[in-house]
């Protein structure tokens, strides 16, 4: 397996979530970590958590449908850091309804974080990831690859987040760089509860995949040795309650 200590990475949606778990594990494994989002009075209190196992810690603000936010945030990672090692593309949104219903705001906020904020921030910092030969993760969901009545518009921003991924692996692959798509199922997160007060189901976070779970399967394939290249897993809760 290969040390990832010393490594920088960026992850977005760092605030809660999968993204505080997977920022939080890499700080333990001596990662210099750049946090993400767009309160920066949450980032700050993930990044206490994260200096008690990794004093490289920065935080920065940016909502990531805004273009010049992502431009500010490029000029920042070039001037502090210079260059990625580890990109984490952990921030999106949920919503769900019947087509017949369904707004069409809900879906164009669903498409810009969930597929052009990914696409235009890979797009923005690729120079600083092709000079380290650097690695880059999509956390997708069990909805990259089926979907079920109401969740056509979320459904369809994780096809194409998806379908970025896997063009992606081919344009890079000459520069050394790798790319990662993870699809959990149910995680107990945040967004889990919204989802299921949504539903009107009682949530029983103890029932699904733990954030830190995911986070662990996340360092395990990073630090898979440069001969191999992992290109999706999927992660489902032991308990089937669907």
């Amino acid at each position: 397996m290969s040390n990832l200590k010393n490594q920088i990475a960026v992850v977005t949606g760092a605030s809660s979530g999968i993204g505080k778990a997977i920022a939080l594990e890499l700080a333990g494994h001596g990662v210099e970590i750049c946090l993400i989002g767009r309160n920066l009075t949450t980032l700050k209190v993930v990044e206490e958590s994260a200096r008690l196992l990794s004093p490289s810690i920065k935080s920065y603000q940016a909502d990531l449908t805004v273009d010049s936010d992502i431009d500010k945030l490029k000029m920042h990672l070039q001037q502090n850091i210079g260059h990625i090692d580890i990109l984490i593309h952990s921030a999106g949104i949920f919503s769900m309804g019947m087509l017949e219903h369904a707004s069409v705001e809900d879906f164009d906020k669903q498409y810009k974080i969930n597929v052009r904020a990914p696409y235009l921030l890979t797009q923005t910092l690729l120079p600083m990831i092709k000079s380290c030969h650097g690695q880059i993760v999509f956390i997708n969901s069990s909805a990259g690859f089926r979907t079920k009545a109401c969740l056509s518009q979320y459904s369809a921003t994780k096809h194409a987040l998806r379908a970025i991924a896997d063009t992606l692996r081919y344009e890079v692959n000459d520069y050394g760089i790798r790319i990662l798509s993870i699809y959990p199922g149910r995680t107990a997160s945040p967004m889990q509860a919204i989802v299921h007060e949504m539903e009107g189901k009682v949530y029983h976070p103890e029932y699904f995949i733990q954030t830190d779970d995911v986070a662990n399967v996340i360092i395990s394939m990073l630090a898979m040795p440069r001969s191999v290249e992992i290109t999706d897993v999927n992660i489902r809760p032991l308990r089937k309650s669907e």
